[in-house]
């Protein structure tokens, strides 16, 4: 056994056992003590849950025995939030219909189901028919998810991928929608996304290979045999990932392989699916394009000429070349170009300024523009490009952290907007008793880091009230500061709800992203922490009452923060955290790894990467200190943060801490990144983060 557990001993901590497993790189000796807890066959274990090895399974189930013991008391609590939380949601929602031809598509609940149905109906009529439903695919299923699912040009086919295990191994199948029932066309260990020729027939998928990373594209006619299939593009380097999508007029197929700073685009012909790909640009360091399509053009969104930012260009369908790139819409430093939908007559265009997002419409025929924004201090806005080409319908959506989500459907040739559907909250919400605010906090660069913030106004802002700090800071992923119902039970019950806009991400532009990656990673850390500074001096919350949050590489942040600030924070819940960087990025078998590098640096090849990463590693850098109350959460078949991360990060911690917070790690035996499938066992593990902050703070406010 290499853990010296007791299962009846669950008031004490399991300890896990030390056997220490050297090596040199660099000239540095490195040594890890619970390299154990990595299984040997995790690939395995990724297909086949049952087949860890059974020291390890006792080691993860005694902390997850250790960590329900130590929250029994709040049991009553999670189900009270959950039940909250529960009833704030429409359980018998609908999506919008999204027209297509004769068709309109949406998804929609029923009362206390878990999973989505897939509909349709008839455009100009009322009755609604279920094309799939979720909650009875799901049915005797620890973990259920749906992937990508598509109809076909014809309508009379869906494509569909199942994930059963949180692995990220989907299955693809294809139902007949006349007769309810499947072709015997079965395709496995796919990425989960599908693309249909215009034929109905062929259909493209991405498949993984055996270290979990989506390196070929194969083109699939139903009928025929899978192992005949076709192999029509090969990713030869691991550290690119390839995706597919077809362009919004339905003419071309795209594939795009890719990895964090770089891509290149291949285009097939939807209406001849037998055709090889033909490539837009070739790929080149540092440029990164997205390509839609019109008329005889292709609309290239590209970031070439020093356009950081992004700049829009049109080429010729026959020759796409660079040398052909003509300026359509420039470039404007600090105007980041997030996204793009090209319709038949209009092009729109999502961009974000100055941390705020907006909607810019240009009209093709005379390049006349218009921009739809609002004035809310900080919002989010979104839009959905639908199914048709020939539209002057566009669909957006827009909230607020008090406002619920509001879809409408904007006219582009009238700039009427009309509102189709406004988010329901059912047990009701006054969007009058809350605020939100945008501060902006000071780093120790002299950046402005901007802060969204959610309380009730009632809440005192004498630094009595607790806060719960949300950060992420990486890839480029901005925080967008939208509505959510869940958050609602934590701000009612007195918590200052805030979101920090750190750098790593692209809330300030681009280059907002790259000051926050590589060499310049440990901005990211500053920043939140300055947040977390600001925040308490300006009297919203005070030092020791913050509980920060992430997940993810969100999770990396945790667990530097509570190594370089452990008394600004009262705790950490950390979600499937990033926070063994060091030996994930020297482990070139792992499926993120390589695609990795031009994120965190490349520690094998570069001695500078290296001795970056080890400098702020959380794993690596935990010592001998007082840490604040921690929650570490992780997903056993989690092929991106992989279970062992947060489990050695805990062990570690747990012979090093000098206070006497709770060290918590919680994993989830059944699941993957994403944590429990199903929209109310989601709502119990953030009800599970809720009540351990909530239990954390109440106990602090105590000992005052």
């Amino acid at each position: 056994m290499n853990a010296s557990v007791s299962r009846s001993a669950r008031a004490k901590p399991p300890v896990a056992a030390r056997q220490t497993v050297t090596a040199t790189r660099h000239g540095i000796k490195l040594a890890d003590d619970y390299a154990w807890l990595r299984a040997d066959n995790w690939q395995e274990v990724m297909r086949a849950p049952k087949t860890l090895a059974k020291n390890i399974r006792t080691y993860l189930e005694a902390e997850n025995a250790y960590t329900a013991a130590q929250l029994a008391d709040t049991v009553p609590l999670q189900t009270t939030l959950f039940e909250e939380m529960k009833a704030r949601l429409k359980q018998d929602d609908s999506s919008v219909p999204s027209p297509d031809g004769d068709f309109e598509y949406f998804s929609s609940f029923i009362a206390g189901g878990q999973y989505p149905l897939l509909c349709r109906k008839k455009r100009s009529g009322r009755k609604e028919a279920v094309l799939f439903d979720g909650n009875a695919e799901a049915q005797g299923k620890a973990y259920w998810d749906l992937g990508g699912s598509e109809h076909s040009p014809d309508h009379k086919l869906l494509a569909y991928a199942v994930d059963d295990k949180g692995s990220e191994l989907y299955t693809l199948r294809f139902r007949d929608l006349k007769t309810g029932k499947d072709l015997p066309d079965v395709i496995t260990d796919t990425r989960g996304d599908v693309t249909w020729a215009n034929d109905s027939q062929t259909v493209f998928y991405v498949r993984l290979d055996d270290n979990h990373r989506p390196l070929f594209v194969y083109r699939h006619t139903l009928g025929t045999p899978v192992e005949d299939d076709e192999l029509v593009f090969e990713e030869k380097s691991t550290g690119y990932y390839v995706g597919l999508d077809k362009t919004q007029s339905g003419r071309f197929i795209l594939i795009d392989s890719h990895d964090h700073q770089s891509n290149e685009v291949y285009l097939i012909d939807a209406d001849a699916p037998d055709g090889k790909p033909r490539l837009v640009a070739k790929r080149k360091k540092g440029h990164q394009y997205a390509v839609e399509h019109r008329k005889k053009k292709l609309i290239i969104t590209t970031n070439s000429g020093k356009a950081i930012d992004f700049r829009i260009v049109e080429a010729p369908v026959e020759d796409p070349a660079m040398k052909n790139w003509e300026e359509l819409i420039p470039h404007v430093s600090g105007r980041l170009i997030i996204d793009v939908v090209v319709y038949k007559q209009y092009l729109a265009r999502l961009e974000r300024e100055d941390g705020l997002p907006r909607i810019v419409v240009r009209r093709f025929k005379d390049g006349k523009e218009h921009s739809i924004a609002f004035d809310e201090e900080a919002y989010s806005l979104g839009m959905s490009a639908g199914y048709e080409f020939d539209t002057t319908t566009l669909r957006f959506s827009y909230s607020s952290m008090t406002t619920p989500s509001e879809t409408f459907d904007y006219d582009l040739e009238t700039r009427k907007r009309k509102l189709r559907k406004r988010q329901e909250v059912p047990s009701g919400h006054d969007a009058a008793d809350y605020v939100t605010r945008r501060l902006y906090a000071k780093a120790p660069d002299g950046e402005q880091v901007p802060i969204s913030l959610l309380y009730r106004k009632d809440t005192p802002l004498d630094g009595s009230a607790p806060l719960l700090l949300y950060g992420y800071g990486a890839y480029g992923i901005s925080m967008p500061a939208s509505f959510s119902t869940a958050r609602l039970s934590l701000v009612d019950r007195g918590f200052v709800y805030a979101i920090a806009h750190i750098r790593g991400g692209k809330d300030k532009g681009y280059a907002w992203y790259t000051d926050g990656k590589l060499k310049n990673k440990t901005n990211t850390f500053s920043d939140f922490i300055a947040a977390g500074e600001h925040l308490a001096a300006a009297g919203y919350t005070s030092r020791g009452r913050i509980v920060a949050n992430g997940g993810s590489a969100g999770g990396m942040l945790m667990g530097a923060v509570a190594n370089m600030a452990p008394d600004l924070f009262l705790g950490i819940v950390a979600n499937v955290p990033f926070v063994d960087v060091l030996n994930t990025m020297l482990d070139d078998t792992l499926p993120l790894t390589p695609p990795e590098w031009l994120e965190w640096g490349n520690p094998v090849a570069n001695k500078a990467d290296f001795e970056n990463i080890r400098s702020y590693s959380p794993y690596d850098n935990v010592a001998a200190k007082a840490y604040p109350h921690i929650l570490a959460v992780g997903g056993l078949t989690d092929p991106r943060v992989t279970y062992w991360e947060p489990a050695k990060w805990i062990a570690k911690l747990r012979t090093l801490n000098t206070s006497d917070k709770l060290l918590l790690l919680k994993t989830n035996m059944s699941a993957g990144h994403g944590g429990a499938s199903g929209r109310f066992e989601h709502l119990k593990e953030v009800a599970v983060d809720y009540a351990f902050a909530l239990k954390i703070a109440q106990k602090a406010a105590l000992t005052d």
